[in-house]
């Protein structure tokens, strides 16, 4: 058996793996650099017996993005998400590092170095490191997964924009009639569905059933809806005639064809500078931080209709059906906009603290 050899203030150690790769590594004192050597030398004779798992083969972050982008992402809605992220984002922190040695520090320094960003957009990116280092595990080319702490993100009332009232909603509508048929009924099927952009573009007439007055969202831009299910959407008062019309008036299978008879495509301008137009044509402002684009944006149509489904009463339990969402912690942040949402709750514990109790707190403050 091979011996520690001094190698300038240090111990060098050699050995042959159990490839036959000819491997060493150094160490501070010849106890150290021997003791090391009987085991390297114990785990490939284990190896070599079977008695022990050969460790994973060796690859490089950039090796794993590569499989991602090719056996992965292109099953998925949010390829080009997944695209981005790893281009601007894990590939520049992670690309040449090979996987057994990304540890916590790692992904503790990818995490501070983009605190310019939003909570919820970094723990976009960590959810995607995860995923994928998860799928390094299942090739074999990790054995475990560091861990992984992604930011707390709340979500509340000011994360998301929507038209506020009724009269915000006619104005806006009113202006989209100005801008055409097209836009009009678009817009108004936005406001009065809660459909996202790729379910709006995506919708047949073959969908929509006026009989059952539903409509049957089954995909979205590129393929099947966002949670991969289809859900029937009630066809409410105000859009009915609306739709009724506008089946007469285009009469093919797309329900909003663009002019060459096509399906939109998530950049067309309907979805966004027709919308600030409208907005403009319509008295909204801008904001003074944005000379070019509103606050509201087309998702925030799809807001506008949960909230107003919120403010009006409506139970949140059928807005999480509508919606799509595959959890009602999604849907529970228009819970705050349902008037007297906790009317019903003022009395549960009674309807005041027993006398003597309350005289002996103040008893005892008063001290």
């Amino acid at each position: 058996m091979a011996t520690p050899e001094k190698f300038r203030d240090k111990y060098r150690i050699r050995w042959t793996d159990h490839t036959g790769k000819r491997c060493s590594e150094l160490h501070d004192n010849h106890r150290d650099a021997e003791k090391a050597l009987r085991a390297r030398q114990a785990e490939v004779d284990a190896i070599k017996a079977g008695s022990r798992p050969a460790p994973p083969i060796e690859h490089t972050f950039d090796e794993l993005c590569e499989y991602w982008l090719a056996n992965h992402a292109v099953e998925k809605r949010s390829q080009k998400d997944d695209q981005s992220v790893i281009r601007k984002h894990l590939k520049p922190a992670l690309g040449p590092l090979r996987l057994t040695a990304i540890g916590v520090a790692h992904i503790d320094a990818l995490r501070a170095s983009k605190r310019d960003l939003s909570p919820k957009t970094v723990s976009n990116i960590l959810t995607l490191l995860g995923t994928m280092l998860r799928t390094a595990i299942d090739l074999g080319w990790l054995a475990t997964l560091p861990r992984i702490k992604k930011p707390k993100t709340y979500v509340d009332a000011e994360d998301y924009t929507f038209l506020q009232s009724q009269d915000d909603i006619d104005r806006f509508l009113a202006a989209a009639a100005e801008a055409g048929p097209d836009v009009f009924v678009m817009y108004a099927t936005a406001v009065y569905t809660g459909l996202r952009v790729g379910e709006l573009a995506a919708l047949r007439w073959s969908d929509v059933n006026f009989a059952r007055r539903l409509i049957m969202v089954q995909r979205s831009h590129a393929g099947p809806t966002k949670s991969g299910r289809s859900r029937p959407v009630p066809i409410l008062d105000p859009l009915l005639p609306v739709l009724r019309d506008w089946l007469q008036r285009n009469p093919t299978d797309l329900v909003f064809p663009n002019r060459d008879g096509q399906q939109h495509q998530p950049s067309a301008r309907i979805f966004q500078e027709r919308l600030h137009d409208v907005l403009d044509a319509a008295g909204f402002k801008r904001p003074a931080s944005g000379r070019y684009k509103h606050a509201i944006h087309f998702h925030s149509l799809r807001h506008t209709f949960a909230s107003h489904w919120a403010m009006n009463g409506g139970d949140l339990w059928k807005l999480q059906k509508i919606l799509g969402h595959q959890s009602i912690q999604m849907t529970m942040r228009y819970a705050h906009l349902q008037p007297a949402a906790f009317a019903e709750d003022y009395g549960r514990f009674g309807s005041a603290a027993p006398a003597s109790t309350g005289a002996k707190v103040l008893q005892f403050r008063a001290q």
